[in-house]
């Protein structure tokens, strides 16, 4: 049965190219990214994993773990990052499973037959502190990840777990957020102090509550 948001995050144990790791213990009391690749040395993933690399800084900003998986072996792993590395110009500071017996690729239902039978499918989950899924991103094979479209909903998910507010299309760090319905425009007045747009009684903005 495929994941669904909200669904706790399965944990799983797993060899990877940073040793051998237990999913939760990995992850600790922060945030996580799993995200699958249909196999090591092709083009596209290559420059994923490169561009996760490059912004290892910015998800290490947001308490965010990144963890990558591709059913090829161990040995190929290490060989690929050298390539990443090379080719992409970065070092790759983060573990990739080498999941061979397909259990993780199982786990978060990441083989869609209709695409391939075997290799996995370009899947991402954002999973919370709580170990509950929070986003499901799946691409196809031929369309490479958008990393800073990932970052934007990071910080998304960990701005409105912690405040009565919900981020309008587009949104990016630091722009107007909405006040969800469920709080009045009354006590929305008391709780954002730095003022309240009424748009509609149902579309009112609020500055990000958690900046200066």
């Amino acid at each position: 049965m495929s994941l669904r948001l909200g669904d706790k995050a399965p944990n799983f144990k797993a060899q990877t190219t940073a040793g051998d790791i237990d999913f939760y213990e990995y992850l600790g009391d922060g945030w996580g990214i799993l995200f699958s690749h249909p196999a090591d040395y092709t083009p596209v993933c290559t420059t994923e994993l490169g561009k996760t690399a490059a912004l290892q800084d910015e998800f290490a900003k947001r308490n965010v773990k990144v963890l990558a998986v591709s059913i090829d072996p161990l040995d190929k792993h290490h060989g690929w990052v050298n390539d990443i590395n090379e080719t992409q110009h970065v070092t790759v500071g983060f573990p990739i499973i080498a999941d061979e017996d397909r259990n993780v690729a199982t786990l978060y239902d990441m083989i869609h037959p209709n695409a391939s039978l075997t290799a996995t499918v370009r899947s991402l989950f954002v999973i919370g502190p709580d170990k509950a899924v929070k986003l499901i991103i799946t691409y196809p094979a031929s369309t490479g990840r958008n990393f800073f479209e990932v970052l934007r909903v990071v910080d998304s998910l960990q701005l409105t777990a912690n405040y009565s507010v919900a981020t309008p299309a587009d949104w990016k760090a630091g722009e107007d957020v909405i006040v969800v319905p469920a709080v009045s425009t009354e006590d929305a007045i008391k709780k954002f102090p730095k003022g309240v747009k009424v748009i509609k009684p149902y579309l009112r903005y609020t500055p990000q509550p958690n900046i200066d």
